[in-house]
């Protein structure tokens, strides 16, 4: 059962995260159990752990459905960045450790392991690697935080970037290119490392003010799907 569930878990979890099962697509668990060839106990469980993940929701009928990411909610969260991570960067500058500015220099050096002109790392079937990409992007912008010297907006920034975790995974799984950001990145480290907290700050909301357009295209590719789909989002 071990391995049957994790198999179905897997598989439903990729098939979310990709935008095959659309946001807000409702989950019936015979409908998948017919779909995968399994019984309803293993997609019972792999539901189960998907909804502790906030992959799978409630719906207002009382069942369950893919978790909705709105539009308007990724606008409002890359907002808040937009002024936190200005602040973090500038911070930064006066307050970043010799032993910080190299983790955020490592952060780059992982980043530059992934080629983003080989076709395989681009694919969204390449989870592995989309997924590893991800870690380095949240682990970057963690290391900002925490280099800021002010512990109270590294908490501030943490709420912040767990309520974009289902949206960052989603859109990275539509769209690959949402996570070309590395000369972006670098930008940032540069200033950082000339403790030049104006361009730093600069760099920093040129960086998500591309991001967020990036992931909001990918968002409403994914509501045009759901629409094909019949599926009323947002």
């Amino acid at each position: 059962m071990g391995k049957l569930f994790s198999k179905t878990y897997l598989a439903l979890r990729q098939e979310i995260l990709s935008g095959k099962l659309a946001s807000g697509k409702s989950l019936i668990e015979q409908t998948l159990a017919d779909r995968f060839e399994v019984s309803r106990t293993p997609i019972r469980e792999a539901i189960r752990q998907l909804q502790r993940e906030g992959l799978v929701e409630s719906n207002r009928g009382g069942g369950l459905r893919v978790t909705v990411v709105t539009i308007a909610d990724a606008i409002h969260l890359y907002d808040c960045r937009l002024g936190l991570e200005q602040v973090a960067a500038m911070g930064a500058c006066e307050n970043a450790t010799a032993a910080q500015l190299e983790d955020l220099q490592d952060c780059l050096a992982q980043a530059n392991l992934s080629d983003p002109t080989d076709p395989s790392m681009r694919s969204p079937n390449n989870v592995d690697e989309l997924e590893n990409r991800l870690r380095i992007d949240q682990s970057f912008h963690r290391l900002l935080a925490d280099s800021s010297g002010n512990p109270q907006l590294a908490d501030l920034l943490e709420q912040v970037f767990s309520k974009m975790a289902l949206l960052r995974l989603t859109t990275t799984y539509q769209n690959p290119d949402v996570l070309e950001i590395w000369a972006e990145h670098e930008q940032i480290v540069a200033a950082i490392v000339q403790r030049d907290s104006q361009a730093a700050a600069i760099a920093v909301r040129n960086h998500l003010v591309a991001s967020k357009m990036r992931v909001v295209q990918a968002l409403q590719g994914l509501k045009t799907e759901a629409s094909l789909q019949g599926i009323a989002l947002f």
